[in-house]
C-alpha cells in the first residue's frame, strides 16, 4: 500500500482557521470596546437628565424611558455580537468543508 498524503491542504486549512480566529478575536475586542463606550455615554447622558427631575411623576417616566432605552441599546449590542459569531461560525464551517474535498 503506497499512499501519498498531501499535508499541504490540512496545514493551509489550519493556518486559515488560525487567521480567522485572530480576526474574530480582534473584532470581538473592538465590539466590547464600542459597547463599553456606548454604555458610558448612555449613563452619562441619563445622569445629566436625572439632575433636572422635579416631581415623582417625572422620576417614574424618566425611569421607564431610561430602562427602555437601555434595553434597546443592550439588544442592539447583543445582535452585533450574535452577527459576528454567526459569521465566524459560517466561515469556519466553510473552511472545514474544504478539508473534505
Amino acid at each position: 500500500m503506497n499512499t501519498n498524503f498531501d499535508f499541504k491542504k490540512p496545514i493551509d486549512a489550519v493556518q486559515a482557521l488560525m487567521a480567522m480566529q485572530v480576526d474574530v478575536i480582534s473584532k470581538t475586542i473592538e465590539l466590547q470596546k464600542q459597547s463599553g463606550e456606548q454604555l458610558m455615554a448612555f449613563f452619562k447622558a441619563e445622569a445629566e437628565k436625572a439632575k433636572n427631575l422635579k416631581t415623582p411623576e417625572e422620576v417614574v417616566k424618566f425611569n421607564v424611558d431610561a430602562n427602555t432605552a437601555l434595553f434597546s441599546l443592550m439588544k442592539a449590542q447583543g445582535e452585533a455580537f450574535t452577527a459576528l459569531a454567526t459569521g465566524a461560525s459560517s466561515a469556519a464551517m466553510a473552511q472545514f468543508q474544504t478539508l473534505g474535498k
